[in-house]
């Protein structure tokens, strides 16, 4: 198995696409979005592809695409899919893989199983993202423990957003857990903006350690 990194969050639209396709980038990586919900506008394996200059064909296909904005469960039920968790095993490839849930870690897939516990049968490391605002403390210290209950490996955090040091230092001391790096807010946000920021903001080394 290649090495893996599957990149979820605190909570839904704080930007985990953007990393997803900046570790894509950078790392020569794979990306897959197992489930994708909604079908209007650009969707996050086009997000990617774009962002992260990553070629069509290391994006792979979504196991499923639901066409309603909504949680997977209920876009699922709406549209008469059955979603079956047991259907999602990580894909083989020769390259790093990028993974990224849907929203945070708590969003439920069908009625009885929530994406952590995909995550949790997976054991690859975890990229937690994470706003830097107002609430991201109690947030990111609760996805945290909801982690390590599983027994999920957490590679690290993710911070997107204006710098906030005092933030990101408690966050990491009383988490225990590695800071990866914060991705500022692009204006305008382009692939090549995009790939400056993650080698001068984030620490690429630590990715390097998980081994094949």
């Amino acid at each position: 198995m290649s090495r893996t990194f599957v990149v979820t969050g605190t909570d839904t639209g704080i930007g985990k696409t953007v990393v997803a396709a900046g570790l894509a980038g950078l790392l020569g990586g794979a990306y897959w979005k197992p489930v994708q919900s909604g079908l209007d506008g650009e969707t996050d394996s086009q997000a990617v592809a774009r962002l992260g200059g990553v070629p069509p064909e290391r994006i792979l296909p979504e196991a499923w695409r639901l066409l309603k904005p909504l949680s997977p469960h209920r876009a699922a039920e709406l549209e008469g899919v059955t979603i079956d968790p047991d259907r999602l095993i990580l894909p083989e490839v020769n390259r790093p893989l990028i993974v990224e849930g849907a929203g945070g870690l708590m969003v439920p897939l069908t009625r009885k199983t929530l994406f952590i516990d995909v995550f949790a049968r997976w054991q690859a490391p975890v990229v937690l993202c994470a706003r830097t605002a107002l609430g991201t403390i109690n947030h990111t210290l609760l996805s945290i423990e909801a982690l390590r209950r599983r027994d999920i490996p957490v590679l690290g955090v993710a911070f997107i957003g204006e710098a906030t040091p005092d933030t990101e230092c408690i966050i990491a001391g009383t988490g225990q857990v590695r800071v990866l790096g914060r991705l500022p807010l692009l204006d305008p946000l382009t692939a090549g903006m995009l790939s400056l920021a993650m080698t001068t903001y984030f620490n690429m080394g630590a990715f390097d350690e998980v081994k094949e």
